[in-house]
């Protein structure tokens, strides 16, 4: 089968075996690229085989399902109290990084994994399940419900889909964006779109860009004994201007990945929502490419100014 691999720094194309072994076999429809993939690939992070993690597909009897990219022991003190993402089993449970992920036309994983989707909601949109399960599993973390005002910053896909989980627990949300066709996205998903949010006294920020000016606007923004989110994959050191952190008694809240929530798993909460929001993949997917293009499909995803938020790839 087809299958893309990371060669440094470049994408290939490869013809690997069919995956055999234990678990369920899926039939991959679609996986999004990832920031952290294209950070992957430039930094030479070593990875086990084939990339990707958000991925969507269909069991053998074209049951459409989103895949929840882990593996977990399910047995250390992390994986007992529902906090699968902190493992430890670390990278090596993760597909796409310890073992090989979504970009290419099969895979199996443990029944374990897969994510039913809403009736109505097809494999070719449902790898936005993993995205929307982490900023479903952020925006848990940090209390947010209506009662809360909140600041997005940053409108790349986890953004957006922060925007998505926020807006749909009815809280008040406001993003700060760069390019126009994340405006847009921002605003179709209910969000009202402001230059900065400096002063704007609010109850929570989502730190979604990762960069140092956005984590220095964030603790700007924030009323006193307001909470900072920290939802962007950063693979630098982070800054945090300790005077306004200190003077306003700033909680900083760090979320990875996805977990439980008693006998939810956010996985299911993002699905969900994407099953009751039809303009949520209209805002999010941008371009979709063939399996084969993918080169081309990792060129057009650093286009931010072009308009790329997020890139599918389908076998």
């Amino acid at each position: 089968m087809l299958a893309v691999k990371f060669d440094s720094g470049k994408i290939v194309l490869d013809e690997v075996p069919v995956p055999s072994g234990d678990g369920v076999l899926v039939k991959i429809r679609a996986c999004g690229i990832c920031g952290s993939d294209v950070s992957i690939l430039d930094s030479g992070f070593p990875i086990f085989g084939i990339p990707g993690h958000e991925i969507a597909g269909e069991l053998e009897d074209g049951t459409p399902v989103a895949i929840e990219p882990m593996d977990p022991c399910g047995r250390c003190r992390y994986c007992l109290g529902g906090d699968h993402q902190v493992c430890v089993k670390g990278n090596e449970m993760i597909y796409g990084v310890g073992r090989n992920g979504g970009m290419a036309e099969q895979i199996i994983v443990p029944a374990e994994c897969l994510v039913p989707l809403p009736r109505g909601l097809d494999a070719t949109t449902g790898f936005l399940v993993e995205p929307l399960a982490v900023a479903v599993h952020g925006v848990r973390r940090a209390g947010i419900d209506a009662a809360t005002r909140v600041l997005v910053i940053g409108g790349g896909t986890i953004g957006l889909s922060a925007v998505t989980v926020a807006t749909s627990a009815r809280a008040q949300v406001d993003l700060v964006a760069r390019h126009p066709a994340q405006i847009a996205a921002g605003r179709q998903l209910g969000a009202d779109i402001v230059e900065s949010g400096k002063d704007g006294d609010y109850d929570v920020v989502l730190d979604c860009a990762g960069s140092p000016s956005a984590t220095e606007a964030s603790c700007e923004a924030l009323r006193p004994k307001g909470t900072l989110l920290m939802l962007a994959s950063s693979w630098g050191k982070i800054e945090v201007p300790g005077l306004t952190v200190a003077a306003k008694e700033l909680d900083i809240v760090w979320s990875t990945m996805y977990g439980r929530s008693g006998t939810t798993r956010d996985v299911d909460a993002a699905a969900a929502i994407l099953g009751n929001r039809e303009e949520v993949s209209d805002a999010l997917i941008s371009h979709r490419y063939p399996l084969s293009k993918a080169p081309e499909a990792f060129l057009k995803s650093r286009d931010r100014k072009g308009g790329a938020i997020k890139i599918a790839l389908e076998p």
